[in-house]
């Protein structure tokens, strides 16, 4: 059986005569009148249709007039009504009170943990993939600036069930993000909350604008007016030989208290950065260690790898910076310095500032990847001025990625 169109037929071909094309336009011309009641309503055509087309260019201008780098694929809201989310954050940081080791509060002793990024080894079996969290303490002495770090004897094991392309529980990083310890896995996209030893996913980030099929690789992650940001690595995608593929490393997710994500472009941004240390494409930074400082109102970035070349799998791995850079809110200022020596395999994986300190002393973490081979060091510093409180000690054989006071 064959269908048929609900609307009348039309055939440009055929022509009327002058009267049909008058009787035509007459009957748009007309009134049309619903009875309703005793009352006639009589509705004009004309005045519909300039309704019609006034609605639709008052939401063209709309969607033109939204900030660049905004993408509404996930809750079709602007940005800044994020703020305005109906949610008590809890604001406890760190999760566990430190101990203080004198009377006068100069010497405190902080729970601290790292989680690694096991890369392939994280497959244990058919459905099962795991990674190690190792906690330990970190005493600091305010007066004198002297650390002391002590590691626990065993590590807890993480274990999940997510995955993507036969990989998965590949943690990037640890935040505490409304009174809750997060990890981040940079296969599958799924923001996790430890609790105890178990994973729980909590969100998924797509990756791009968010229209992506796969997930985001997140690096790096912080907390801002109670807002989590999630990054990637903030280069291009590109090739063994450095040839681009895609910027959706480039854009970055705001995730609230209650999960809704929106994703913004940070090209420019990152761009800034490069531009800031004098690098120019095909030079490149990879970030892997960013943290937001409300005291100091800005954007710390301690870049894992720094080149003025392309980008070239072998050589990447001997590209590691001892560089700190600063941007304010909008970017429009960036200062660049140095903490410390410079150890071309070793990479800033994670980094946190030391509770206390008002945000002048920080913790760090730098990993290696050399010929397969993978090992995690732990450094003190001065925020002010890049000096080395705490030399770079190693924790092991083991490429961690996220640090946090627990």
């Amino acid at each position: 059986m064959s269908s048929r169109s609900l609307l009348p037929e039309f055939n440009p071909l055929v022509t009327g005569s002058s009267s049909t094309s008058r009787d035509w336009l007459q009957a748009i011309r007309t009134r049309t009148n619903f009875r309703i009641g005793n009352s006639t309503v009589r509705c004009q055509t004309n005045f519909t249709l300039t309704i019609i087309v006034l609605g639709t260019i008052t939401l063209l201008i709309f969607y033109t007039l939204l900030p660049k780098g905004m993408s509404l694929f996930d809750d079709h809201t602007h940005y800044q009504s994020l703020l305005e989310e109906p949610a008590n954050y809890n604001a406890t940081y760190p999760l566990t009170r430190p101990i203080s080791l004198d009377r006068a509060d100069n010497k405190l002793k902080y729970r601290i943990a790292v989680v690694a990024d096991m890369d392939k080894e994280s497959k244990l079996v058919d459905n099962a993939w795991i990674s190690k969290l190792k906690t330990g303490w970190l005493v600091y002495d305010r007066k004198y600036k002297l650390v002391e770090i002590e590691w626990d004897s065993s590590e807890l094991t993480l274990k999940g069930s997510l995955s993507q392309g036969g990989r998965g529980m590949e943690l990037s990083e640890l935040v505490i993000f409304d009174g809750k310890l997060l990890s981040f896995d940079d296969r599958t996209g799924v923001i996790y909350r430890i609790e105890d030893e178990r994973v729980i996913p909590w969100v998924l980030l797509n990756d791009g604008d968010g229209h992506a099929t796969k997930g985001f690789k997140s690096e790096w992650a912080t907390v801002k007016d109670g807002l989590l940001y999630v990054g990637g690595l903030g280069k291009e995608w590109t090739n063994s030989n450095g040839a681009i593929i895609s910027y959706d490393p480039q854009w970055i997710k705001v995730v609230t208290p209650g999960g809704r994500v929106v994703h913004r472009e940070w090209r420019d941004n990152y761009l800034s950065l490069c531009a800031a240390a004098n690098i120019e494409p095909p030079g490149y930074m990879i970030h892997e260690a960013v943290n937001w400082s409300p005291v100091h109102q800005q954007w710390f970035f301690l870049p894992r790898r720094a080149s003025h070349e392309a980008y070239d799998d072998l050589k990447d791995e001997i590209r590691g910076t001892n560089l700190l850079l600063r941007a304010s809110q909008d970017f429009q200022r960036i200062t660049l310095q140095k903490v410390g020596p410079k150890i071309e395999s070793h990479g800033f994986s994670s980094f946190k500032f030391i509770p206390e300190t008002q945000d002048t002393v920080a913790v760090a973490i730098k990993s290696e990847e050399v010929k397969g081979k993978a090992a995690t060091y732990i450094t003190v510093f001065n925020v002010a001025d890049g000096q080395i409180i705490f030399p770079e000690t190693k924790i092991g054989n083991v490429k961690y990625e996220g640090i946090e006071f627990i």
